[in-house]
């Protein structure tokens, strides 16, 4: 892997993530820039769309509890920030994975389709969270999970089991809440239902699905924080 930073994964049991009216100065400063980048990237992705979506600030790990602040943004903002190399680093990514393992050991993992603004990055199924994942004034990242594995591979809740507590990765432009999700299934044969699943899509947001079993099956595909979990994952059993 190209990037060998080690980075700390916070291990919590809770999450405390309020949602919060406030005005992003990077969105209102750079107004126009930003809608001129999102109208290059839609000609070359038309099927991208400008939605609402929800981006975090003032994170705090403490014990066993994240906390953090959300606001409300469109994706055009959201991704010449990300674009432009994350210029404001007061702000971040937060988002819930489902990191599925099947009973042979195999994590499952995603490859985003060429019309996504990810195209061709391997990762476990997850989404920014938008605001259909506000509950009572907070974010719902167990819900997004939910939400996004069924979403995109077709398991719906009750066909797996998912661990209590979450391994946050953090970044810095990015934290990802990672929670274990174990379905009693060989990898391979999860991999062929889900590519059924994906086939009976018109416009499936992932283009394959990837294995991993060891550190030899990661690649510069994955994201860092991707990674960084599995190896943790893999580096913790006998």
């Amino acid at each position: 892997m190209s990037d060998t930073k080690p980075l700390v994964i916070h291990r919590v049991s809770a999450l405390d993530l309020v949602v919060e009216a406030w005005a992003w100065p990077f969105a209102e400063a750079r107004r126009a820039e930003i809608a001129a980048h999102f109208a290059d990237k839609q000609r070359e992705k038309p099927a991208m769309w400008n939605g609402r979506m929800l981006l975090g600030r003032n994170p705090v790990f403490s014990g066993d509890r994240f906390s953090a602040s959300y606001f409300e943004t469109d994706f055009a903002s959201f991704l010449a920030w990300r674009d432009w190399g994350f210029p404001d680093t007061g702000v971040f990514n937060g988002f819930g994975m489902g990191a599925l393992r099947c009973a042979d050991g195999a994590f499952v993992l995603g490859e985003m389709g060429r019309h996504t603004s990810n195209a061709g990055r391997i990762y476990f199924p997850s989404g920014t969270p938008d605001l259909d994942d506000i509950r009572d004034g907070t974010v719902d990242i167990p819900g997004s999970v939910t939400r996004e594995l069924q979403e995109e591979t077709g398991l719906a809740p009750g066909e797996y089991d998912s661990d209590p507590h979450w391994h946050c990765i953090c970044t810095g432009p990015a934290v990802a809440m990672m929670r274990m999700l174990h379905i009693n299934m060989p990898g391979e044969a999860l991999r062929e239902r889900i590519e059924r699943n994906l086939a009976s899509q018109r416009q499936p947001e992932l283009s394959a699905i990837h294995l991993v079993r060891g550190t030899s099956d990661l690649t510069s595909a994955m994201p860092r924080f991707v990674t960084a979990f599995i190896e943790a994952q893999l580096a913790s059993e006998p």
